[in-house]
Formats: C-alpha cells, sequence, structure tokens
C-alpha cells in the first residue's frame, strides 16, 4: 500500500508534488552532467598543456 493513493495526485497538491519531484530529478541529472562534463574538459586541457610543453 503507498503511502499516496491515485486521488491525492489528482489534486492541485498531488500535482505540484510531481512537478517539484520531476523539478529536482531533472536538475540532479543536469548538475551531474555539467560535472561530468567540466572534469572531462579539465583533463583535456591538462593533457593539451602536457603535449605543448
Amino acid at each position: 500500500m503507498s503511502m499516496y493513493d491515485r486521488r491525492f495526485f489528482q489534486t492541485k497538491l498531488g500535482q505540484a508534488a510531481i512537478a517539484s519531484v520531476a523539478a529536482m530529478c531533472a536538475f540532479v541529472a543536469l548538475s551531474t552532467q555539467m560535472q561530468v562534463n567540466s572534469t572531462a574538459h579539465a583533463a583535456e586541457l591538462q593533457h593539451e598543456v602536457v603535449e605543448l610543453a
């Protein structure tokens, strides 16, 4: 048995809760992707510096 039933998610509060959870998931996914990209970019820069030296 779930904590919230289907009727809760049909209310405005329930829909706001779904939107909030979706926004948090999107934020975590995007911030994780940005960290991975910036780390990869930093590694590329470091590699380029080693090649030029």
